[in-house]
């Protein structure tokens, strides 16, 4: 098959610029900036370079913006004191600036909101002690603790129902937050082997009670967590929830391994109220179930609901190589991914790292000018650009 040409691209490129409503989420174009730490905001609290940061991305063409994740109001949520929070007067006045710069240029943005459960950036031994008040321990279903590539293993007690409680009652603390400041939804990150995910995997939830049990009784906690967002909010006001199938600790990991698991997975998280499940993998063209659909096109077809796909868009090297310190090359991957969008296969398209250093990456793809893009390297992790 030929290579197409930059007219063939623009052509191809226009079921991109499609608009996109859902519920109370009007987009001009189905594509999204995804999700990515950048760990910027000393002490917590977003600066003017962080409103300016995403203002550039929705001058450039951004549909929606989600931004890096953000801590709730819980202590056991954060592990980096330099990624913002979702709470307190000084940084919820930061995120205002943000969400009035990214409206005044048109755009809409949604906070990530972030819990990483019971994880270690390193060494796991000797990291976990536990206080009367449990101000100071991690919180996690089953006391199941990993780390990136290492597999979790019993190190700290399960959670308390009261301390499930509490945290639950912090994420609709944030997304009531993000409702008053105006911004137009939120997602939740249950994906990667993060808190939502820990309860929703079968290797680090061995709960025995109504927060454990099969794969559908595992999404209670994500369940009752939406359903209260919904309360604290309003009934249009959108909720994303990423997911995956990989986790930090396994790369191959499963957390379905049937389509028939999958259904039964999404069927409570529906019914709860996500509007849009966000289907993080690491290369989108990679099918699922022994397929040529990727996990975004199983789980629109399952559960009827829109989905944004992610994964390695336009770039040759995936993300978990380059958090590693190696630099990307441009992929000419963009006529695969808009012959997936065109078939319907799913609804919007997340873009990280290539937004990162190219905020006009829209524009360039509605031109067809694949060519054009930039490569990414790690360097531009320092700034703020």
């Amino acid at each position: 098959m030929a290579k197409p040409t930059r007219a063939d691209l623009a052509r191809m490129a226009e079921t991109l610029f499609r608009p996109f409503e859902a519920g109370g989420l009007s987009l001009p174009n189905r594509i999204v900036m995804a999700p990515m730490t950048r760990c910027l905001s000393p002490g917590g609290v977003p600066g003017a370079d962080v409103a300016a940061y995403y203002r550039r991305r929705a001058e450039g063409g951004v549909g929606l913006i989600i931004t890096e994740g953000t801590w709730i109001p819980h202590p056991s949520a954060s592990n980096e004191p330099d990624v913002p929070r979702f709470y307190g007067m000084d940084a919820l006045a930061g995120w205002q600036r943000v969400v009035d710069e990214v409206h005044a240029a048109g755009g809409k943005i949604m906070p990530q909101l972030w819990h990483i459960g019971q994880t270690a950036k390193t060494e796991l031994e000797g990291l976990f002690t536990d206080t009367d008040s449990g101000v100071d321990r991690q919180v996690g279903p089953s006391g199941m603790v990993g780390a990136l590539g290492v597999m979790p293993r019993p190190l700290d007690r399960p959670a308390t129902i009261e301390e499930i409680e509490a945290v639950g009652a912090a994420y609709v603390e944030a997304a009531a937050s993000a409702y008053r400041l105006g911004f137009d939804g939120v997602e939740l990150h249950a994906a990667h082997g993060y808190l939502f995910d820990q309860f929703f995997w079968h290797a680090t939830n061995l709960r025995e009670d109504h927060y454990g049990g099969d794969l559908a009784a595992r999404t209670r906690f994500a369940a009752d967590i939406v359903r209260g967002i919904r309360a604290a909010t309003a009934p249009g006001f959108p909720i994303v929830l990423r997911i995956s199938q990989w986790k930090m600790h396994d790369y191959a990991a499963k957390l379905a391994e049937t389509p028939a698991d999958l259904e039964r997975f999404l069927a409570p998280l529906v019914d709860a109220g996500v509007d849009i499940f966000h289907c993080s993998q690491r290369r989108f063209w990679e099918g699922e179930f022994g397929t040529d659909l990727n996990l975004a096109g199983w789980v629109k077809k399952l559960s009827g609901t829109p989905t944004i796909t992610v994964g390695s868009v336009t770039l040759q090297q995936e993300m978990l190589v380059t958090l590693r310190g190696e630099p990307s090359a441009t992929e000419p991957n963009l006529a695969q991914l808009l012959t997936l969008l065109d078939r319907g296969d799913f609804d919007l398209v997340a873009v990280g790292r290539a937004l990162i250093v190219d905020p006009d990456w829209p524009a360039k793809i509605r031109a067809g000018a694949e060519d054009a893009l930039l490569p990414y390297s790690p360097a531009a992790l320092a700034t703020l650009a």
